[in-house]
């Protein structure tokens, strides 16, 4: 996004990496395999990169942690693609403090996920994501994933935050459900980008609207996950609708142990120096190996 680009103007669409965070193998931020990553992401074509979403590892890091790993995302990518930034916190007081932290670092979208853990009403993700929007001038991707944070963000929620605030630019749908991610494309407002969180459903999210994915399997794959948006592009239905069956056999093996912790083992296997996840979930295991290393052969 250029500089003379105004906030409310910025537009999340294409493939965007949540880039996984590299350690070393005492699970220490290692910002140099980190970086080069990043260059390797951006080379194969992915639109836009993503430090500190789920893949990224975001509930692993403290916040200075946190800081450390944006601005060494801001300087990997050095413009050449759309930073996004994971700034979402459990409590809307943490959210406000740590985004104003982030937003000068040089991303261009903060991604605020909806609390988790604590048990939230539609009333009470409207306060949160409105008070969050009028305190941090920001563009804002609100970030949708029932499964980890246990509540859906309803689409007349959305809609209503979206009404009330520019700079609520669009959200990541990753509740897996589909007839989810049609009611924020159909009944929110038009200028609403809504990002597939969840890979099986990024073509399906194209022709119904959507603008897009943020990709796990980006980081393992990410020629292969860029060319379901450039052939939908085209128009070339037949090829996008390959590529997306493409990815049924990896994800089945993501379901073997924590997703995105698999994804990081499949990413080191494929002889990227992310290091291990960190623990309480690595995913050595055998099995999953195994798994991993009989996908690979399909690709």
């Amino acid at each position: 996004m250029s500089k003379e680009q105004s906030k409310e103007q910025f537009k999340p669409k294409g493939i965007v990496a949540p880039v996984l965070t590299a350690l070393d193998d005492n699970e220490k931020f290692n910002p140099q395999a980190y970086q080069e990553y990043i260059d390797y992401l951006i080379k194969a074509g992915i639109h836009g990169i993503f430090p500190l979403g789920t893949n990224g590892e975001f509930y692993a890091f403290n916040q200075q942690e946190k800081l450390e790993i944006i601005q060494a995302a801001v300087e990997a990518v050095d413009g050449r693609v759309p930073v996004y930034a994971g700034t979402g916190c459990i409590t809307t007081k943490e959210t406000i403090e740590f985004s104003n932290q982030v937003k000068d670092l040089g991303v261009d979208v903060l991604s605020v996920i909806s609390p988790y853990f604590v048990s939230v009403s539609q009333d009470d993700l409207y306060r949160h994501f409105d008070t969050v929007a009028k305190n941090v001038d920001a563009p804002i991707l609100m970030y949708n994933i029932p499964a980890r944070s246990g509540n859906n963000i309803e689409a007349s929620t959305v809609k209503k935050l979206a009404q009330a605030n520019a700079n609520i630019i669009g959200i990541k749908d990753s509740s897996g459900n589909f007839d989810n991610s049609l009611k924020y494309i159909e009944n929110t407002t038009e200028n609403l980008a809504v990002m597939a969180g969840s890979d099986s459903l990024i073509l399906w999210t194209l022709l119904a609207g959507g603008t897009g994915a943020i990709s796990g399997c980006s980081n393992v794959f990410p020629e292969l996950m860029v060319s379901i948006y450039e052939y939908w592009q085209q128009g070339d239905f037949a090829n996008a609708n390959a590529a997306q069956k493409k990815i049924r056999a990896f994800r089945n093996v993501m379901q073997m142990g924590n997703p995105n912790s698999v994804v990081k083992r499949a990413a080191l296997l494929r002889g990227h120096n992310v290091g291990p996840a960190r623990e309480p979930s690595n995913c050595v295991n055998e099995v999953i190996d195994r798994a991993l290393l009989d996908v690979f052969k399909l690709y």
